[in-house]
């Protein structure tokens, strides 16, 4: 079975609303609504992947994270490995640098939001 190891960040601004983004259409789970994120690269661990991705789909530095979850989800045909971090510090201003939707949502509206199953648990320790 395919087994994806995947650094996830959670990002809240100043208005306590958390950073979403919406997976491309063509992918895995594709139109579905995600936590900002990507697969751990050969040779790196999941802070270094988490550092890469922001920089690379929001176009943000990561400066300051604790870790707040791991989560184990069995898709069936795969399965994810996530370490999920909160984002305490950070520069630059979040923009879908991949030409994703991105979008700042409150917390008691991300039930409203189709997320890929394996997102469920982070949002209930959000």
């Amino acid at each position: 079975m395919l087994v994806e190891h995947v650094a996830v960040g959670i990002l809240i601004n100043k208005e306590k609303q958390v950073l979403i983004s919406q997976r491309p259409a063509h992918k895995h789970m594709g139109n579905k609504w995600e936590f900002p994120g990507g697969k751990v690269e050969d040779g790196e661990n999941s802070q270094e992947a988490l550092c890469r991705e922001m920089r690379e789909e929001l176009g943000i530095i990561v400066e300051a994270t604790e870790l707040l979850t791991d989560v184990i989800y069995d898709y069936g045909s795969k399965k994810v490995i996530l370490d999920v971090y909160n984002i305490l510090k950070w520069s630059g201003e979040a923009q879908g640098m991949e030409n994703q939707a991105i979008r700042w949502v409150e917390k008691n509206r991300l039930a409203e939001y189709d997320f890929p199953e394996a997102n469920e648990e982070i949002i209930g320790q959000i």
